[in-house]
């Protein structure tokens, strides 16, 4: 796991919630909240610790199960799978504000960006019935249309920052956002902001143009 340097670590004030936290470490969590829960333990202690945690946890129950007896035929197949020839899974590291995980989803590759509109972009690692993951690139200032949620958003930033109804978030701060949020995320000045984002569902806009276009641009 590659971790950013202390200093952006040290500024991180809004986390992972615990519950998702302890959903990843069992293994039940989504591959689109996986990846941003993965980018973002890379890069803070705190949650990196909280996560260390739920898997001591889990492991705990794990030994405390009682033992099962199990068929020769499967324990044949295990042992012949365990002598089979491993292949050595590429090991992706941090490059440039992309920590290692999104660097895996990316394939080693920079962000093929594609234009939404304003200036903003977007690229895409993954869109699936059961919901999508993609990066986004807000030049400062810029404000994204006001919308709410039909399920869970989480969105880490990872250069920038950006604000809404909720606060503020710097490099390394998660924004998560449920069917009760509704929110006008406005790109803070300097850098652009570049984010990473993960929903359920479909967002909900209120103007009629966002609207139109969120079937071409899958959101």
């Amino acid at each position: 796991m590659n971790c950013g340097s202390f200093a952006e670590m040290s500024q991180i004030q809004h986390h992972i919630p615990e519950h998702v936290l302890a959903a990843y470490a069992s293994g039940n969590l989504p591959f689109e909240f996986s990846l941003v829960v993965a980018a973002h333990v890379s890069m803070c202690l705190e949650c990196r610790a909280s996560l260390e945690a739920h898997q001591a946890i889990g492991g705990q129950l794990l030994e405390s199960i009682p033992d099962m007896g199990i068929s020769d035929g499967l324990k044949s197949d295990v042992m012949a799978l365990l002598d089979a020839p491993e292949k050595a899974a590429p090991v992706y590291s941090r490059s440039g504000i992309y920590p290692g995980p999104i660097m895996e989803a990316l394939k080693g590759a920079q962000p093929k960006w594609k234009a939404l509109g304003g200036g903003v972009r977007q690229s895409i690692l993954s869109h699936e019935p059961t919901g999508s993951v993609r990066l986004l690139h807000i030049p400062p200032g810029m404000a994204v249309p006001d919308h709410g949620h039909n399920g869970l958003e989480l969105t880490l930033v990872l250069q920038g920052s950006f604000s809404d109804e909720a606060g503020s978030f710097g490099p390394g701060d998660v924004e998560v956002a449920d069917d009760d949020v509704e929110h006008t995320p406005i790109a803070g000045d300097g850098l652009p902001c570049i984010c990473l984002a993960a929903t359920d569902a479909p967002l909900r806009f209120r103007s009629f143009l966002p609207r139109m276009l969120q079937p071409l641009f899958r959101i």
